[in-house]
This record gives C-alpha cells, sequence and structure tokens, in this order.
C-alpha cells in the first residue's frame, strides 16, 4: 500500500508540467505544438531561450526533490540510498514524478520524457551516484553536444553505479530500487524513440541555447 500511495503522491506533483506552465507565461503558446513538441527543458531552451529552460529545468529537478523528501517523511525513511534507514518510499515517490511529468492526466497524456526529474531523483538517492552519472553525462554533451545521447547514457549509469557502489561499500544491492531505476532508463529509452532514429541517422540536432526563430 505505501508503494501505490507514494506513486500516487510523486504522480500529483508530477503533474504540475512546468515545460507547459513556462511555455504559457512567458511565451503565450502551447510549448508542445513547437520545434519537438516535447514538453521539457530543451525543446523550452530552443524555442524561448536559456532563461525559460533554467527555470523549467531547476523545477523538474525539484519536483522530485520534493516528492522524494515528502514520502520518506511520511513513511519514516532514512534518506539517501546506502544510508541506514529506508530510501524505497523517495524512489517510488520519484517514479511516480516521472509518470506524471510525462503522461500528465490533464494534458491527454502528453508531456515531457521525464529527464530533468530523473536527475532529481538520482541526486536524492546518493551523491556518489549522481557525480558518477552527472559526469558520464556532461562527458557526452562535451563530447558530442547531443542531449537526447547524455540522457541515454544517464539513465543506464545510474543503476549500474548503484549496484557498483554496493558491492564497493559492501552492502547489499537493493535489488527493488535498481530495478525501479532500470525500469526508468526504460521508459526514457521508449520516449526517446524519435531521438534514437534520428541519432543513428545523422540527423539529431545538436544542443544550443540560441532561441528558435
Amino acid at each position: 500500500m505505501e508503494r501505490l500511495i507514494c506513486l500516487a503522491i510523486g504522480y500529483i506533483i508530477g503533474c504540475v508540467q512546468t515545460a507547459f506552465i513556462v511555455g504559457k507565461l512567458m511565451g503565450k503558446i502551447d510549448i508542445r505544438d513547437f520545434g519537438s513538441g516535447n514538453a521539457g527543458t530543451t525543446n523550452v531552451t530552443r524555442v524561448l531561450g536559456a532563461k525559460a529552460g533554467a527555470i523549467v529545468f531547476a523545477a523538474d529537478i525539484m519536483k522530485a526533490v520534493l516528492a522524494y523528501c515528502l514520502c520518506t517523511v511520511i513513511f519514516g525513511g532514512g534518506g539517501t540510498f546506502f544510508g541506514d534507514g529506508e530510501a524505497l518510499w523517495g524512489i517510488y515517490a520519484g517514479v511516480g514524478v516521472i509518470l506524471g511529468h510525462d503522461f500528465p492526466f490533464y494534458l491527454r497524456f502528453k508531456g515531457g520524457k521525464g529527464i530533468a526529474s530523473t536527475l532529481g531523483l538520482i541526486l536524492c538517492i546518493d551523491w556518489r551516484v549522481a557525480l558518477t552519472t552527472y559526469f558520464f553525462g556532461l562527458i557526452v554533451v562535451i563530447a558530442k553536444k547531443y542531449i537526447s545521447l547524455c540522457s541515454l547514457v544517464m539513465v543506464v549509469v545510474a543503476p549500474v553505479s548503484m549496484v557498483v557502489f554496493s558491492i564497493i561499500m559492501e552492502k547489499k544491492v537493493n535489488i527493488e530500487a535498481v530495478s525501479l531505476m532500470a525500469a526508468i532508463g526504460f521508459l526514457a529509452y521508449y520516449q526517446h524513440i524519435p531521438n534514437i532514429k534520428r541519432l543513428i541517422r545523422g540527423e539529431e540536432n545538436k544542443f544550443s541555447i540560441k532561441k528558435n526563430k
């Protein structure tokens, strides 16, 4: 029951679709009708500029952080993945946020791809996992300048890092938590199928903070 409640709390928070709201307030547009059609940081940055993109990015991260902390407090969890308490409730809440962000019911289930919220969840899980994940993502962005490729790399690195650091720290691998993060990764790959096809064809747009006309 606790798992379902955490998912529900996370979903409600995730349904605060920041990109859609920012598009309406700062551009008087439905961001899903412009650019890639995705209600996320990258598309907002391309269409409305860096300031709007930064607002969306920060807010989407904080959605996951808020849900994680809220459910951890409600159900008496202990914070991080490698801490002494239970981090599972927070992870379920983070998964709920990503589902709400990707599939908001009031927008006909057409939202974003959940990467910024995933980064927020990873930050809550553990700083070592977060730094490792962000490092690999940064390397990809610097080397290739493809945000989509960066995202696809990070959602793989995160669950792998959870397993690796568990082994290094001689802690039992929390299979359920790792499986949840792997499921988020599979969802991200599903959401990025058009991007993957463009990457294979060499047609994917490289990241730029310049506002599209």
